[in-house]
């Protein structure tokens, strides 16, 4: 598991507008004490509305579907034991704008 994948993985139950269920994830770190940092994806591009988002295009290479927008605020810890299969892997161009949006979202 190594950052900038894409896998589906089984989110806890949420509120509200926390993404829950079974759903692609782009991991954002490594694997650190059996847990990793995730951006979870939906394919509700209403979602683009929000800061912090990004919208990401099907290819070959991130095996995406469908047009999926990344929920960069929804960023969060999952224990690994959550991920379920690979999907594919993140292009370098999406995961640096991916980067620049953390960034800016926490302002570092």
């Amino acid at each position: 598991m190594r950052k900038g994948e894409i896998w589906f993985v089984e989110m806890p139950g949420g509120i509200g507008h926390e993404q829950k269920g079974l759903r692609p994830v782009i991991l954002f770190s490594e694997v650190e004490a059996e847990t990793v940092m995730v951006i979870p994806l939906t394919s509700n591009v209403r979602a683009l509305k929000f800061p912090h988002t990004i919208e990401i295009a099907p290819s070959i290479e991130n095996g995406l579907k469908s047009v999926s927008i990344a929920l960069v605020f929804q960023l969060r810890a999952i224990d690994i034991k959550r991920i379920k299969n690979k999907i594919g892997v993140l292009e370098s161009a999406d995961l640096g704008e991916i980067e620049r949006l953390v960034k800016d979202m926490l302002q570092l």
